[in-house]
């Protein structure tokens, strides 16, 4: 796979499990009532979280391969089988259990000061899905700059766009309203099967001839 070609599939996997259209109406729904000024305070704030914690794992997913002693190819395999459960839900016009649960939203409505951290930055859009596919498309890698630069700009790339959805959300759901989400949600949710089948194989394509 060329650079770019890599870069293209980095980027649309992590928007892919990141998924700000399909997190929007939780935001919203979060932040109801609440001034504009403390509406991108909250914004701002939970996209730095999710954007730090992705880039921290991305940076630090070999390091912990080699110190934990896991293979890249169990990486793969046990992040696929989880990518494959998001994308399931989200394929059903759901957020994943393993990204946000009912009482993460309970608590959250109790204690507003703190959604930006969680549940809207984790698990909302830092989740176990996100934090996966990052080290292992990280781990991954060779030494070519571009390549390995590749989670990154991904990173870059889905924090800038969420930040852009979720400001403008009250327009975008009043546009595409509940079926339009669910449209996109689901679409995204395809593009996450596959990723999480090609990571598998990958996987499979190393470990069969070693058996």
């Amino acid at each position: 796979m060329s650079e770019i070609a890599f870069l293209i599939a980095v980027v649309a996997s992590v928007l892919a499990i990141v998924d700000p259209v399909g997190a929007l109406p939780f935001f919203v729904a979060l932040t109801e009532g609440f001034s504009e000024a403390d509406r991108q305070v909250i914004l701002r704030r939970s996209i730095i979280v999710a954007g730090a914690v992705l880039a921290l794992f991305a940076l630090a997913g070999r390091f912990l391969f080699a110190t934990f002693g896991f293979t890249l190819q169990a990486f793969e395999i046990s992040g696929g089988i989880l990518l494959f459960t998001v994308a399931y839900d989200m394929l059903r016009g759901e957020v994943s259990r393993a990204k946000v649960n009912p009482a993460d939203r309970e608590e959250a409505l109790q204690r507003r000061d703190e959604i930006a951290v969680v549940p809207l930055g984790i698990p909302l859009l830092a989740g176990p899905g996100a934090i996966s596919t990052v080290m292992i498309y990280e781990g991954s890698t060779g030494s070519d700059p571009l390549s390995v630069l590749a989670t990154f700009i991904a990173v870059g790339i889905a924090v800038v766009v969420t930040y852009f959805v979720f400001s403008y959300g009250q327009r975008i759901i009043r546009a595409l309203g509940r079926v339009g989400v669910m449209a996109v949600t689901r679409v995204l949710g395809l593009i996450l099967a596959a990723v999480a089948v090609q990571f598998i194989l990958n996987a499979l394509v190393v470990i069969v001839p070693r058996l």
